[in-house]
């Protein structure tokens, strides 16, 4: 398996997204109810978009700690097993989600 390819991957994607919640973090501020600057529907607008910031946001630090999870993994030489069934995950799984916890298996019946 090539920990070190994983190991980068997950590594670049945790430095994109801790960029991106630099940005973004503006974006979830508490929107201001002044009607004398902003109109009735641009406020809705604004309280819209800050609803989808804030998702969008707890989406990434949801994302964050995965991959933090699977850099330990790979500190702990755990990295590549299904926390499930303790098989390996496939590495065309690993290649899509480097951060993955689970086999297809393991994964698909959990969606059920």
């Amino acid at each position: 398996m090539k920990i070190k390819h994983y190991k980068n991957q997950l590594l670049a994607l945790k430095q994109s997204l801790l960029q991106a919640q630099e940005s973004g973090d503006e974006a979830e501020q508490t929107v201001e109810l002044d009607q004398s600057r902003v109109g009735r529907l641009s406020r809705m607008d604004a309280l819209q978009a800050q609803a989808m910031s804030k998702e969008t946001g707890r989406r990434r630090r949801q994302r964050l700690l995965q991959i933090d999870s699977a850099l330990r993994r790979i500190e702990n030489d755990d990295y590549g097993c299904c926390q499930e069934c303790g098989e390996n995950i496939a590495p065309a799984r690993l290649a899509s989600d480097p951060a993955a916890l689970l086999c297809i298996q393991c994964a698909s019946a959990l969606e059920r």
